[in-house]
């Protein structure tokens, strides 16, 4: 696993930052956001620093596969509601102009119970 000495998520998957853990295994690290956009709001991360998604490489599709299906599972243990009714957004920045501030690959996924929406 490579990672980068002054990249704020190598650290928090390291244990040098505190996080509160959604999920670890050999390859990824869940954690909740600090400033969360919804009830429910966590990263998946690669524990191997990847830049961004603009960095990924036909080898990677194993990774990015087992992340797209971890999000579901963990949004579901965070209190997000099934679909149809309930759901979860995944988001992913990349790049300055793609708004990404923490150059390490993560997926955000928000969801959980909101009033204010109808539907």
């Amino acid at each position: 696993m490579s990672s980068e000495p002054n990249c704020i998520f190598c650290k928090i998957i390291e244990g040098k930052i505190p996080s509160r853990k959604v999920y670890e295994d050999d390859d990824v690290f869940a954690f909740h956001d600090i400033a969360p956009w919804a009830p429910v709001h966590f990263m998946i991360v690669p524990k191997r620093h990847i830049a961004s998604m603009a960095q990924l490489t036909p080898d990677d599709a194993a990774l990015m596969g087992k992340i797209m299906t971890l999000a579901p599972k963990l949004a579901a243990e965070q209190g997000c509601r099934p679909y149809p009714d309930g759901g979860f957004r995944v988001v992913v920045n990349t790049g300055a102009e793609g708004g990404q501030e923490v150059h390490h690959l993560h997926v955000h996924v928000m969801g959980g119970p909101r009033p204010w929406l109808k539907g």
